[in-house]
C-alpha cells in the first residue's frame, strides 16, 4: 500500500477523479431526463431507471440495463449511437438548468494539487460532453487537463485504462517519466475495482451514496469520509 504524505495524500504525479459523487452531486434532473428521452425516442421505452444500478455505472451501461430489462436487448447495439447522440443533445439543450453542488472541500483539494503542479484528470461513466458540461457548471473545468469517458468504452475498467494511457503520455512529454504514479479518486466500489484492475492506487471518498465502511470493505489504498480529511 502506498505511503501517505504529510498532507494525507497518496504521492503521485497525476490524480484522476471520478465526477458524480466524488467532485460534485447534481441537484437537477438534466442527465436523468436525457436518459428518459433516449429510452423513449430511440428504444420506445417509457419506463425510467427504476431498479437499475446507476452509481459507479456508465451511461451506455445504464441504457443497456434498462433495454435488457424491457426485453429489447436485440435492439441495443445498433440503436446505441442514436441514443447517445440524443443524450448529448438533450444535456446541451438544457445545460442552463445544470445545478451541481460541490462535494465538501473538493475545490480546496484541487487548488492544493494544482499548486503542487500535479497533472489532474477525470475518468467518468458520463459521456464526454455531459461530463464537461457538469464540470463547467460547477466551476471546476479549468482544473483538469484531460478526461476519459464512456463515449468509447462502456466498462469502467476500460475508461480508467484510457485515462492512465493519456496521463502517462502527458507525463512522459512533460518530464520524460513514463513510470510516474497515477492515483485515482472515486466514491463507489466500482471505482476501487477499476483502479485495482489497472494496478494503480485509489482513494475512496464517502461523498456519494456509499459509507466509509462500505468502501473500506473493498480495501482501497486510502479511505476517507470526505475531502476535508485530505487537507
Amino acid at each position: 500500500m502506498p505511503s501517505v504524505t504529510s498532507n494525507n495524500l497518496i504521492p503521485a504525479a497525476a490524480y484522476v477523479f471520478d465526477i458524480d459523487g466524488t467532485l460534485l452531486n447534481s441537484r437537477d434532473a438534466v442527465h436523468y431526463f436525457a436518459f428518459r428521452a433516449a429510452l423513449r425516442e430511440v428504444f420506445a421505452i417509457e419506463g425510467g431507471l427504476e431498479n437499475i444500478s446507476v452509481h459507479g455505472n456508465t451511461d451506455p451501461g445504464i441504457l443497456r440495463a434498462v433495454v435488457e430489462r424491457e426485453g429489447k436487448a436485440h435492439e441495443f447495439e445498433h440503436k446505441l449511437p442514436a441514443a447517445l447522440a440524443l443524450m448529448r443533445q438533450e444535456v446541451e439543450r438544457n445545460r442552463a438548468q445544470l445545478d451541481p453542488e460541490l462535494c465538501p472541500a473538493i475545490e480546496q483539494l484541487l487548488q492544493l494539487l494544482r499548486g503542487q503542479d500535479k497533472l489532474l484528470g477525470v475518468a467518468s461513466g458520463n459521456l464526454g460532453s455531459i461530463a464537461w458540461a457538469k464540470l463547467e457548471a460547477a466551476g471546476l473545468r479549468h482544473y483538469f487537463s484531460f478526461g476519459s469517458f464512456s463515449d468509447e468504452a462502456e466498462l469502467r475498467e476500460q475508461i480508467f485504462r484510457r485515462a492512465i494511457s493519456t496521463a502517462r503520455a502527458m507525463l512522459t512529454r512533460a518530464s520524460h517519466n513514463s513510470e510516474a504514479t497515477i492515483c485515482f479518486a472515486g466514491d463507489t466500489p466500482s471505482d476501487i475495482l477499476a483502479a485495482r484492475a489497472n494496478h494503480v492506487p485509489v482513494i475512496a471518498i464517502a461523498s456519494g451514496i456509499y459509507t466509509r465502511d462500505q468502501l473500506a470493505a473493498h480495501r482501497p489504498d486510502l479511505c476517507l469520509a470526505c475531502c476535508n480529511d485530505l487537507l
